[in-house]
């Protein structure tokens, strides 16, 4: 450094990089411990939404039978227990008729071989040999063998889930006993903590709810048991095995399984008869595709006018966001959720009287002719 060159102290660092700087780690810190803590409390987040769902659901039968002098506790225990021993036995007749069903699978392989491949050949014009199909079944060393010894190790994680399962199942029931059975309690709880006009918008938000969630309650149930009927109607006629608990699952599957529930309700009674008979299979799968567009088309719009008013594109586009999040229970709890949104937006804001056009209209639009058009405007035929 030369003597004409002071020497000049190094410029500080300016105060907001500092500040900057600790927000940033503090931020990350923050993100890697609610990730943290949400992996490993994601599953209790999940029971709790569902007990949500479900004791709004379930408010309005306990309601009617406190209004009847019951006591809410007990009218919680008595719904909650039919529903539990309901889900519980439809379990069991389904388990029970696809383990039969598989039993006789494999004790008549050959048989059921012998017929479906005769079935193929003569509808399909193919020239399947029944007894290489036979010998590729039974072949220790062949695929299907090897399929069912890879199987029979998961007997015991296969019970292991469906104990788990089972313990789920109480926990959300227990946690819709609380929320039902103190649900005054909570709901005044809550609002002693605001001011009254607040406390009229969350008493209002929460009659919502349980309005919607009812209606969409009660709206599937209706259209599961018509679709359980029918079905029943179709598999007794045809003398299926069991028609009872296959058309109850058709009938349930279908109604509370968003976008595949169809899919899924249809397809096991098709496969489990197409082992026995594939002509009726066919049936059957006729049957499905047919008085799926016939509810599409006629009972669903009349049965949710009533009950839940939510627009098809948007039903359909909430179950697919929900699976998308949280998987099977996201799409069943999308569509009530997604209804009680539809309804709170609908009531803020300021409506209007909407002008005539046929952009607007909503009947069929007459075709009018070019004489009609100048009658209309007062101009005669000769005019330009």
């Amino acid at each position: 450094m030369s003597e004409s060159q002071p020497w000049l102290p190094p410029e500080q660092m300016p105060r907001w990089v500092w500040k900057a700087t600790a927000v940033f780690w503090l931020g990350f810190i923050v993100t890697i411990v609610t990730r943290s803590v949400w992996r490993s409390l994601s599953a209790l987040f999940i029971l709790l939404l569902v007990s949500l769902f479900l004791s709004l659901a379930v408010e309005p039968g306990v309601n009617r039978l406190a209004a009847r002098g019951w006591r809410r506790g007990t009218a919680t225990i008595l719904i909650l227990v039919g529903v539990f021993i309901a889900f519980l036995s439809f379990i069991v007749a389904i388990g029970t008729l696809v383990g039969q069903q598989i039993a006789t699978l494999l004790s008549d392989s050959e048989k059921y071989v012998n017929r479906t491949v005769n079935f193929i050949n003569d509808k399909f014009d193919t020239h399947i040999d029944a007894t290489q199909v036979i010998n590729s079944i039974n072949d220790p060393n062949g695929p299907v063998q090897r399929f069912i010894r890879s199987q029979q190790g998961k007997v015991v994680d296969l019970s292991v889930t469906a104990l788990g399962v089972l313990v789920k199942a109480l926990s959300v029931l227990l946690f819709t006993f609380y929320l039902v059975a103190d649900g005054p309690k909570l709901r005044r709880a809550i609002c002693s903590r605001l001011r009254p006009n607040r406390q009229r918008r969350v008493l209002s938000g929460w009659e919502l709810a349980i309005d919607k969630t009812g209606g969409y309650i009660y709206s599937r149930a209706l259209l599961a048991g018509l679709s359980a009927f029918f079905h029943w109607v179709l598999f007794q006629a045809i003398g299926i095995q069991a028609p009872v608990a296959m058309a109850l699952w058709v009938g349930l599957i279908s109604q509370f399984l968003p976008v595949i529930g169809t899919y899924i309700a249809g397809a096991l009674p098709v496969l489990v008869q197409f082992v026995d008979s594939p002509p009726k299979a066919l049936i059957i799968l006729i049957f499905v595709i047919l008085y799926q567009q016939v509810e599409n088309y006629f009972l669903l719009p009349r049965v949710t006018a009533r009950t839940m008013d939510l627009h098809p594109a948007i039903a359909f586009g909430a179950a697919i966001a929900g699976g998308a999040v949280l998987g099977a229970v996201g799409a069943i709890l999308a569509i009530p959720a997604a209804a009680m949104a539809q309804a709170v937006v609908s009531n803020f804001g300021e409506r209007h009287e909407v002008i005539d056009s046929h952009l607007t209209s909503t009947q069929p639009v007459r075709h009018v002719s070019r004489r009609e058009r100048r009658v209309a405007t007062g101009r005669e035929d000769g005019e330009p």
